[in-house]
């Protein structure tokens, strides 16, 4: 099911996609972002609404796979009068879908529409960046089981490149420091690189080159795509696993990795510390119980690339075999 939502007090323009509810009832982030045509944003929520299908189903969870993004016209006097319509949308729906965060869109902003929509996910008591925390948790998790698959078990004097310095990929740097690591970093913005390079020693690259650093590891945790035809054959890391949803510009590129014996830990696997961090229904959200239910990324991520080792096939449709083995019960 694909929504195309407006509301014409505010100017809202959304899309709400529904992939697949055979493990339950759609839940997934609601995006904000300005999207250069309503054809952009349309591909954008229906490659966003599959990949939440199979991270719930590779992740062993309840939920049906879906997503919102909402066109941003930059204008900020109407956002929060934005928001509160598109919780009215999300209520009418009556449960099929629970919106929750993702970028552009804060703890706040999803605690703002609750104010019109019961269906929100569990949120924590505070905003206290839980939700980043996790993400990079899983994500951290996921580089080590790919770092061990390749004989490397050690994080320790092991070189990563971290594109994107948002929350998650800010949380990220910090555990990875804290591994021992060695850090290269770039984002848009010159800040969050200057604070990296003095929190964590990092180095900074050029933005649109970090891809093709001498690293062990690339780390993607900014937007989706990065990994294309024409960045692909310029990739020096052993391995890549990030944050960001949709890494490949298409899904059947993960086999031009393969072919060039980069071991590619699908995005869907790797980034679902956030759906893993919520509470179960009526549960209270406790930190230290979310991180351990992300922590199980590690094996998820050394089974699937375990299996694409066996089975001779590249390790995106290794995870899809994984989901849809689920998916058909």
């Amino acid at each position: 099911m694909v929504l195309y939502c407006t509301d014409e007090t505010t100017g809202l323009r959304a899309f709400i996609a529904i992939h697949d509810t055979t493990l339950g009832l759609g839940m997934g982030g609601c995006r904000m972002r300005a999207y250069g045509s309503d054809a952009e944003a349309l591909s954008d929520v229906l490659r966003l609404s599959r990949g939440m299908t199979y991270k719930y189903a590779a992740s062993g969870l309840e939920h049906g796979g879906a997503k919102a993004v909402i066109i941003d016209d930059l204008d900020a006097s109407k956002r929060n009068e934005r928001l509160l319509a598109f919780g009215r949308i999300v209520q009418k729906l009556g449960g099929l879908y629970t919106t929750a965060e993702d970028a552009g869109i804060s703890t706040a902003d999803v605690r703002l529409m609750s104010s019109t929509t019961e269906h929100i996910r569990n949120l924590p008591l505070e905003d206290g960046g839980e939700g980043a925390l996790c993400t990079a948790w899983g994500v951290f998790h996921g580089i080590q089981a790919a770092l061990e698959f390749r004989g490397l078990p050690h994080l320790s004097g092991r070189t990563v490149a971290v594109e994107g310095l948002g929350k998650v990929g800010m949380a990220l740097c910090e555990l990875l420091n804290s591994a021992g690591a060695d850090l290269i970093v770039c984002d848009l913005d010159e800040q969050k690189v200057r604070v990296a390079q003095q929190k964590f020693g990092a180095t900074a690259a050029s933005s649109g080159q970090i891809h093709s650093t001498e690293a062990d590891v690339y780390s993607p945790c900014a937007l989706g795509g990065t990994l294309s035809e024409n960045t692909i054959p310029e990739i020096q890391a052993k391995i890549i696993a990030g944050a960001a949803n949709n890494q490949l510009h298409s899904p059947l590129q993960d086999k031009l990795l393969w072919e060039r014996g980069v071991t590619y830990c699908p995005d869907y696997i790797v980034n679902a510390g956030g759906v893993l961090s919520v509470a179960p229904k009526g549960a209270q959200f406790n930190l230290a119980e979310a991180l351990a239910r992300v922590k199980t990324i590690h094996d998820t991520t050394r089974n699937v690339l375990a299996f694409s080792e066996v089975e001779g096939i590249p390790t995106g449709v290794a995870a899809e075999c994984f989901a849809r083995r689920r998916l058909k019960g």
